[in-house]
């Protein structure tokens, strides 16, 4: 039986709505648990303006809507619907600080995270830049390493939440071997026995030999070589122009990305369906994972909306993923 915590993420969002809209997929599972970590109110107010079968399902129980209710304490001041504040950012990390105790404790077997806002979060007091540096403060675990997940497409990365001007600084052996390590280990617990993993290069044209940058030639290529000749499936550094393509073709299970934005925009390009008539996006697909912790953790991959928070129309298609992409790699940790 796996067990997952899913946290509420920031309750002026979409978190609770997605919440309350994916865990019906999932009732009934013999193989499955959802415990939600949010305060009551909260779900009950998401529930009411949701309304309909939702609200029929959240009012008949837990059999009926899919999950039951790790409650926690309420927001400490008045949270509204769609705007940032530091008691929604409060809430948010109460609810992720419950979820690691959970899975630290053995209550849980993985976390699943709706999306925070990192100004919220801030607000409250807690000066952390996102969801996968918190999480490793609160679980104690080091070097933590950002994974994104659209069906095939997975793409690791060596550098996230930094200014472009320090990346090159964080790509040194150590980094680069251990976003190797973690990545290859996710790719064989969802059943990939011999991972084919590369590397996309950090400079254009792979450093067109040295006169476009070094790093490619003094950093990428002799870790490579030497993990080659260990018996991985390794290649790179491979120019980013061309890398994502050959993953998308299915010549490789996962692409390591040098920086945030060059990982994220091709796996979000492909994940984002947007509606031509409107211009607004209308599903959303795509799984944020954090490798290299003490405890495992999914998360969508889109963030709060607070655009559209409140209005029923939010996709709750991610959701649905992280928490099969969470149960499938709880199944071998």
């Amino acid at each position: 039986m796996t067990r997952l915590a899913v946290t509420v993420g920031d309750p002026a969002g979409v978190g609770p709505e997605i919440i309350l809209k994916a865990a019906p997929r999932f009732a009934g599972r013999p193989d499955l648990d959802l415990v939600v970590v949010a305060p009551r109110a909260i779900i009950d107010e998401a529930a009411a303006r949701l309304g309909g079968e939702y609200l029929a399902r959240w009012q008949a129980g837990s059999a009926a809507c899919g999950f039951v209710l790790e409650d926690i304490q309420g927001p400490p001041g008045a949270i509204r619907t769609g705007e940032v504040s530091a008691a929604a950012g409060e809430v948010a990390y109460a609810a992720i600080a419950r979820a690691v105790e959970m899975a630290m404790s053995g209550r849980a077997s993985a976390i699943v995270t709706a999306p925070i806002s990192k100004e919220a979060l801030n607000l409250a007091g807690h000066a952390f830049s996102g969801h996968t540096e918190l999480l490793a403060h609160l679980s104690g675990g080091q070097g933590p390493v950002m994974m994104l997940a659209h069906g095939p497409m997975r793409v690791s990365h060596v550098s996230t939440h930094v200014p472009l001007a320090q990346v090159p600084a964080r790509l040194t052996p150590q980094r680069l071997r251990r976003v190797l390590d973690v990545t290859r280990d996710a790719l064989r617990r969802i059943g990939i026995a011999q991972p084919r993993i590369a590397v996309a290069a950090l400079n254009p044209h792979a450093g067109e030999g040295g006169m476009l940058g070094r790093e490619d030639l003094d950093v990428t290529a002799p870790l490579l070589a030497e993990l080659a000749g260990q018996g991985w499936a390794v290649d790179g550094p491979v120019p980013g122009d061309t890398v994502f393509v050959k993953l998308r073709a299915g010549q490789y299970d996962a692409v390591v990305a040098m920086y945030h934005d060059q990982g994220h925009i091709p796996v979000k390009l492909l994940g984002f369906q947007v509606d031509p008539a409107t211009g607004r996006w209308n599903a959303l697909s795509g799984v944020n994972i954090t490798l290299g912790l003490p405890v495992i953790r999914t998360s969508v991959d889109h963030g709060t909306a607070f655009d559209i928070a409140g209005r029923g129309i939010a996709s709750e298609q991610s959701l649905v993923e992280a928490i099969e992409y969470a149960q499938a790699l709880s199944r071998t940790a």
